[in-house]
């Protein structure tokens, strides 16, 4: 059976048991099936997903809650009764509590923060007071720690003790009487080490720790450089504060993955589903990149009003003009999308502006030869055809319209590929050198370079 076939009679088999009407038997169904497929009826059966989590355990409830999408969370929250709400929202890890509180207006907070444990409410109240999209709301304070004077069977006593309201156990902390990070170490070594041993024995104290200001993106790269499941936040004093863990960092790079998508794209980024997204939110979105966009194509005929008595001259230019701002626009475009997607990666730094430039330029001309001689031979091909279109000088054209492809060509790349490396020395987000911004730059000097080209190849011929 497929994949889909699967879904399809999970999905059927649920809705026959809903309309048998019995609870229980609906209580069992739903807390004997994977996580993720309760998390899938949830999403194919928007009528039933306030049942649905009514119905599950609590404690599966809240492993459901956290990875249906938001949408769905929130009106989740709103309909349930207000017991299950209380019990939903405090049986939810603080970090994933802290993500979904941070999208919600600051009145609702306010009173959902009301039904929380007095625990529970300092937890997330200190959550909450960390910079938005910084480490600090996403770090939770369930983790397991030790000391270095701790035999191997005390850790075992205290992973027993503590285990289960942690995050994580694969990594356990080892701290001072301070409360001062020494090292984490992993499970596996415990494990494999004799039962009177110290765990001042294991320790190498190479510990890598984040800081709760840190920016989430940048902890997605040392969660990779690392390869890590779990790290600890420390204050400027080293305290252990808390632990990110690396499902926390998954959400956090799908975020923002999409966010530059939607950037590249040439519009601002959506803080919601799309089909979620009001029709005038999304207006808003999208119409002032596409203002912007619409003043810097004004240029381009301003250009050509600029070379208006070449034009007049040789009107057979007019004929190139879309291909040659287009050739240019979609080289820009490749090498901005290209740049970005490597820098967002990590597999470009400003430091490697240089390289970049270098490997653009190559490949600038050599894309923009081969344009060049596949404008030439259309212009003689044509030519061969129909010898009046062209005239007599219709060899002078095809080099003109051969190197002046080359040159836009070059041009759009060197564009599209240092653009982003600029916006990023200055501070500024690369993903805002979208493709459309880059192509409309790229047009206008496009035709400066074209008439200008023109003019030097066709003055005493055409002009």
């Amino acid at each position: 059976m497929s994949f889909e076939e699967e879904k399809k009679s999970l999905k059927e088999r649920f809705e026959a048991l809903i309309a048998t009407e019995d609870k229980l038997q609906i209580s069992d169904f739903l807390n004997h099936l994977n996580i993720s497929d309760v998390a899938d009826l949830v999403h194919d059966l928007p009528e039933y997903e306030t049942n649905i989590i009514a119905s599950m355990s609590l404690h599966r409830a809240a492993s459901v809650f956290k990875i249906i999408d938001l949408s769905a969370q929130k009106r989740v929250i709103r309909d349930l009764p207000p017991n299950i709400m209380a019990a939903l929202l405090n049986e939810l890890p603080p970090d994933d509590r802290t993500d979904f509180l941070e999208e919600l207006p600051s009145s609702v907070v306010r009173e959902l923060i009301k039904l929380l444990d007095p625990e529970q409410r300092r937890i997330t109240l200190s959550l909450l007071g960390y910079p938005e999209n910084s480490i600090g709301r996403l770090m939770t304070p369930d983790y397991v720690y030790v000391y270095p004077d701790n035999t191997i069977e005390e850790v075992f006593a205290t992973i027993r003790k503590h285990g289960k309201d942690s995050e994580t156990i694969n990594v356990i902390y080892v701290i001072n009487d301070k409360g001062e990070l020494l090292d984490d170490i992993r499970i596996r070594d415990f494990i494999l080490s004799a039962p009177d041993k110290k765990v001042s024995e294991l320790m190498d104290g190479r510990v890598v720790g984040l800081h709760p200001e840190d920016d989430q993106e940048t902890a997605a790269d040392v969660f990779k450089m690392n390869n890590r499941v779990a790290l600890p936040v420390v204050s400027t004093s080293n305290k252990l504060l808390g632990i990110v863990t690396i499902d926390d960092i998954l959400w956090v790079a799908s975020e923002e993955f999409s966010e530059d998508i939607q950037k590249i794209g040439g519009t601002q980024a959506l803080d919601q589903p799309y089909l979620e997204t009001p029709i005038l939110r999304l207006f808003k979105k999208r119409i002032t990149w596409l203002v912007v966009l619409f003043v810097g194509e004004m240029l381009t005929a301003t250009a050509m009003k600029f070379f208006e008595a070449e034009i007049a001259k040789a009107v057979v230019l007019v004929l190139f003009v879309p291909l040659i701002i287009s050739s240019g626009g979609n080289s820009g475009s490749q090498a901005s999308t290209l740049i970005i997607q490597a820098m967002a990666v990590g597999e470009i730094h400003l430091r490697d502006w240089w390289k970049v430039m270098r490997r653009e330029i190559i490949s600038g001309l050599l894309l923009g030869t081969v344009l060049g001689v596949i404008g030439f031979l259309r212009i003689a091909v044509w030519h061969s055809v129909a010898p009046t279109v062209y005239g007599e000088h219709w060899m002078a054209l095809g080099f003109t319209v051969a190197i002046t492809l080359l040159g836009v060509v070059l041009w759009g790349t060197l564009s599209g590929s240092m653009l982003p490396m600029i916006l990023k020395r200055l501070g500024a987000d690369p993903a805002v050198s979208s493709a459309p911004f880059v192509a409309t730059l790229v047009d206008v000097t496009g035709l400066v370079i074209y008439f200008s080209v023109a003019f030097l190849i066709l003055s005493g011929r055409l002009l």
